[in-house]
């Protein structure tokens, strides 16, 4: 039975994601759970510890805050109406009450930064990038692409992904451990069959990281049965950016960083798809312990 709870509340989930630019009711949105309203407010909180709601909302003011940073054609009367807010003024204390400040003064800090949202000046409150020390840290990261990464431009075909959801960082090798035990049992784990990934729902730039939702997974070119916990859904192909990095653990964010930075440096535009990542090897077989793994972001 909570094998089937995870598997309607993963098609929600997914639902919710395609659709924050739509009209949505707990009604509908229970439709597609196939549950009652009652029954899907209650299973929705208990598994994501957001009431639905809430986690809307969030989603997509969290949207919003990425079209502020990547794309300033969009005026802010624009955004506030994609994503159903009636007025600026309704959106813009809604996205004050989740990053305490406006949705304009957003805007102006975080275009052209590569950090987290959250670093805080600790004299007047506002955040604050522009600073010699942070300048310092995006010459670093461009030259940690360029030391670390081996960059290419490559189209990738549509694939099917058998994933697991995992929601924030908390349990991320649990659910490696999960799909891995999965693909295992199916012989689905050999170079010519398929892929380990991880495709990310959310942006740590943006949502706090016990928010935000990936999908560990595996990637196939053929459909495989999915059963219990573990979904499948099928993952559009596209042009990405593509980076091959054999790093530790602990260097996956600087690499992102420096990847999305070198997206912007070379005129690239972020593709209304979810960035992933695919493994190469087991880090714990390398003498080094160390990730063999391709970044991916998708571009337009």
């Amino acid at each position: 039975m909570q094998d089937l709870y995870i598997q309607r509340i993963n098609q929600v989930l997914t639902y919710i994601d395609e659709q924050l630019d739509a009209d949505l009711t707990l009604e509908t949105v229970a439709r597609v759970g196939c549950y009652s309203p009652y029954h899907l407010h209650r299973l929705f909180k208990a598994i994501t510890h957001e009431t639905l709601n809430a986690y809307i909302t969030r989603k997509r003011i969290e949207r919003a805050a990425l079209l502020l940073i990547h794309h300033p054609e969009y005026s802010i009367a624009e955004i506030a109406l994609k994503y159903g807010f009636k007025n600026d003024s309704t959106f813009s204390k809604t996205f004050k009450k989740i990053y305490q400040t406006s949705p304009s003064h957003f805007r102006k800090t975080q275009q052209g930064n590569m950090s987290k949202i959250g670093q805080v000046n600790s004299k007047n409150g506002q955040q604050s990038y522009l600073t010699p020390e942070y300048l310092c840290n995006i010459d670093h990261l461009k030259n940690w692409s360029q030391m670390n990464a081996k960059i290419q431009i490559a189209t990738m075909p549509d694939r099917y992904l058998a994933y697991v959801t995992q929601i924030g960082i908390n349990g991320i090798e649990e659910s490696f451990q999960k799909i891995i035990r999965w693909a295992r049992a199916k012989d689905l784990l050999l170079p010519e069959n398929a892929q380990l990934c991880r495709v990310f729902h959310d942006s740590f730039k943006v949502t706090d990281p016990n928010k935000v939702r990936m999908s560990m997974g595996i990637a196939t070119a053929h459909k495989i049965p999915a059963d219990g916990v573990v979904q499948q859904i099928k993952w559009p192909g596209g042009k990405n950016i593509v980076a091959r990095f054999e790093i530790e653990p602990q260097a996956f964010e600087p690499s992102w960083n420096s990847l999305f930075i070198w997206m912007a440096e070379n005129g690239y535009q972020k593709a209304d798809r979810n960035p992933f990542e695919i493994y190469h090897n087991n880090p714990n077989e390398h003498p080094e312990q160390k990730c063999i793994v391709d970044l991916c972001i998708p571009v337009v």
